[in-house]
């Protein structure tokens, strides 16, 4: 699946509270989403600029499907809705 060139990090960080991701802190232009379960948190820095860089979206999907055992295209598919 080809990753959408207009996916902002706000829009990125909307569609995670899906997965119950909640944003825990701001610095700067960073936004810090944890998301918490019973073996822990797991934390995820998302850029908050205009468009995000494939390269950075790239990963942070990567980093959110390994964590949650989810396919790539499938978490991308949930967010994008």
């Amino acid at each position: 699946m080809r990753l959408p060139r207009d996916l902002s990090g706000e829009q990125l960080a909307a569609g995670l509270r899906r997965f119950g991701y909640e944003q825990t802190r701001q610095t700067g232009s960073h936004l810090r989403l944890t998301r918490d379960t019973p073996e822990g948190q797991h934390h995820v820095t998302i850029p908050r600029h205009g468009v995000l860089r494939v390269g950075t979206l790239n990963a942070i999907l990567n980093e959110i499907a390994s964590h949650l055992g989810v396919d790539r295209a499938e978490l991308l598919k949930q967010i994008s809705r």
